[in-house]
């Protein structure tokens, strides 16, 4: 490995640039490799954390809740001065990832019997037909946005009908979703002052305009739910209990936002870094269109190159010691899952892509009490939507570079020009 242009010393993950770049990969893996318990310093207002790189470390974070709390915020980027912190949209111990035990598992059971793999299996012919009617809409052309036209359009349609969302308020839920995890990319600040797009004021507005607006939205649907009652998700939660007492709506936006937003956004950068990935890699392309049951194992592998969420934060409640560093109580640990799915100790040759690849254990979908609870949904999205796609267009191409997100937590891909035949 050639000489790195940073320094332990400087090198500031919280930094976006390095994702959108496409130079967090060597990052991570020099970590691993020289400091893979390594001090990230304060950075324009924002803490300092313990980047963790290393697969066993961060099973150990994801299994001990009671030690590493997520009710601190989960993201990097946690502001020095706490009054920072605006009341109205901050998450903090207030939706399922930001909730700690005991209330986590309570509040996870409400919604759990609609995620269960005979729920999952259950929609399996309805999600085929949503792809085939989103395939039959790029049918007339030659060249189409992958990501605009196709893959986000597959887990946007799942979720917001799992939600009683109409569908003339879908581009709405996309456009928001964008606005709270692409909010750092001056291309989704576009209701903020010119001179503020691309800083960290300008990120920390968008996001916030983006939740309010959500929030706004899901009042409206919460009222209408409780005066007319309904068969959909939202309805169940509205309709729910825990410990004995009816949700807040404060607690019911929240839910209602994390549902939406995690069921579409990161589904929609693993298919789109599936096909880039794949038309990266033509011999195992080609070996599946030769043999489509490895799609189950190909769907793995994407997951684990891909990566689509890119890190999770906690906090330590104790001193604790992690490869001979001690983390202090109250410190933040950053847990790094891109270098985890490459840890060297754990997958064998992990720069190469190999749809056969058996064991897969990636943790893309995380491990322990917060393993995403729409896994089992983006496991069948990606199924289908590579079974129908590569069905109707064998012969698509990527044309051109990935456009990808600023973003140091979401792996985006915020446009994919492809030709279709």
């Amino acid at each position: 490995m050639t000489a790195p242009a940073w320094t332990l010393e400087d090198l500031n993950l919280n930094a976006p640039d390095h994702f959108e770049r496409g130079e967090a990969h060597e990052i991570l893996r020099y970590l691993r490799q020289h400091q893979p318990v390594h001090w990230n310093k304060e950075w324009q207002g924002r803490v300092g954390f313990w980047n963790i790189t290393k697969y066993d470390d961060v099973m150990f974070i994801s299994r001990n809740p009671e030690l590493f709390i997520s009710s601190k915020n989960i993201s990097s980027a946690y502001p020095i001065d706490e009054s920072e912190i605006d009341p109205e949209t901050d998450g903090q111990g207030k939706h399922l990832i930001t909730m700690d035990p005991p209330r986590h598992v309570r509040m996870r059971r409400l919604v759990n019997k609609g995620f269960t793999p005979r729920a999952v299996n259950a929609l399996e012919p309805h999600i085929r037909d949503i792809t085939n009617h989103i395939l039959d809409d790029i049918e007339h052309k030659e060249r189409t946005d992958f990501v605009l036209d196709v893959a986000s359009q597959l887990p946007l349609a799942v979720i917001c009908e799992m939600m009683g969302v109409p569908r003339k308020d879908w581009p709405l839920m996309f456009q928001l979703t964008n606005k709270v995890l692409g909010s750092s990319d001056p291309e989704y600040q576009d209701d903020i002052p010119a001179e503020m797009r691309g800083t960290l004021e300008g990120a920390r507005m968008t996001n916030k305009n983006g939740r309010l607006q959500m929030f706004e939205y899901f009042q409206q649907a919460i009222e209408e739910r409780r005066a007319n009652g309904g068969e959909d998700l939202l309805s169940t939660i509205v309709e729910s209990e825990v410990d004995g007492q009816e949700l807040t709506d404060e607690e019911i936006r929240w839910f209602a936002f994390l549902l939406i937003v995690a069921g579409n956004e990161t589904t929609r950068n693993a298919i789109s870094g599936g096909l880039h990935v794949l038309s990266e890699h033509p011999e195992q392309r080609k070996k599946l269109q030769d043999d489509m049951s490895l799609l189950p194992s190909a769907v793995e592998e994407i997951l684990r190159w891909v990566s689509p969420v890119m890190h999770m934060a906690r906090v330590a409640t104790d001193d604790v010691e992690i490869r001979g560093t001690r983390i202090k109580k109250g410190e933040r640990v950053v847990m790094w899952y891109p270098s985890v799915n490459r840890d060297e100790e754990v997958f064998p040759d992990p720069y190469t892509f190999d749809i056969t690849r058996e064991p897969n254990d990636h943790l893309a979908f995380g491990i322990g009490e917060h393993f995403c609870l729409g896994a089992g949904f983006a496991r069948l999205e990606l199924k289908v939507m590579f079974e129908e796609l590569f069905r109707r267009f064998p012969d698509v191409q990527v044309e051109g570079e990935p456009d990808r997100l600023r973003s140091n937590f979401i792996g985006g891909v915020k446009h994919l020009p492809v030709k279709l035949r």
